[in-house]
């Protein structure tokens, strides 16, 4: 693994990159009507009713945020506001990275090509990845794809518009949920998991575990 030399070294953005911060949304918004431990009851149900939302059909992200926040302020008996979802939604595009993200990707950018599939809509990404601090081949949403990760479609997209297949790249994300199962379901065997918390470890799936970005080009050689 660590002599493999991929064509392109693919990115989850929002998680693995970027900070993502709807946990803190989701305290801004109703941190004041809700205990610590129904507001952490609150975090992991928005989380949830976000993966589930993105399993059928694809729709626009908004949708996902709307939905996800309404289910869960339902779940926890909070009262859900159209406008709160909103709010949400145009934080996305103010995340910037982790901080040992600019410096890591630079490395690795020098020899290798980038390239990122996110579940994103074409007007947010293109901001988070311009405060990334390294050149990326190619960006992928799901808008494009019409289909949003863990599903098999965005990640053949993905495949289609490279030219190329599982076996040609290394795919790095923070989440077996939404990518890495997926990623060895289809066939691609070499994956690196970013551990930053947001899951458990799941040897079975296969990869080179790092604590951040920083260790990436030590992955690849460099």
């Amino acid at each position: 693994m660590t002599t493999f030399r991929p064509k392109y070294i693919t990115f989850d953005c929002y998680g693995t990159l970027t900070n993502f911060q709807m946990a803190e949304a989701a305290r801004d918004l109703y941190g004041d009507r809700l205990d610590e431990p129904a507001m952490l009851q609150f975090i992991r149900n928005f989380a949830a009713y976000r993966l589930d939302e993105i399993m059928g059909d694809w729709k626009p992200y908004a949708e996902v945020v709307h939905n996800s926040l309404e289910r869960a302020c339902k779940r926890n008996g909070v009262a859900f506001k159209e406008e709160d979802a909103r709010v949400v939604y145009e934080r996305v595009p103010t995340w910037g990275p982790h901080a040992d993200v600019p410096a890591g990707l630079a490395k690795v950018a020098k020899e290798i090509p980038l390239v990122i599939l996110s579940n994103a809509m074409n007007s947010q990404i293109m901001s988070n990845v311009a405060k990334l601090g390294a050149p990326f081949h190619a960006v992928y949403t799901a808008e494009q794809a019409n289909a949003y990760k863990p599903r098999f479609q965005a990640f053949e997209y993905m495949f289609d518009m490279l030219g190329c297949g599982p076996e040609d790249i290394l795919h790095c994300s923070s989440s077996f949920r939404y990518d890495l199962m997926s990623a060895h379901d289809l066939g691609i065997k070499n994956k690196v998991w970013v551990n930053r918390g947001h899951e458990p470890a799941n040897p079975y799936y296969g990869y080179v575990e790092i604590a951040d970005i920083s260790g990436l080009p030590g992955v690849v050689g460099l």
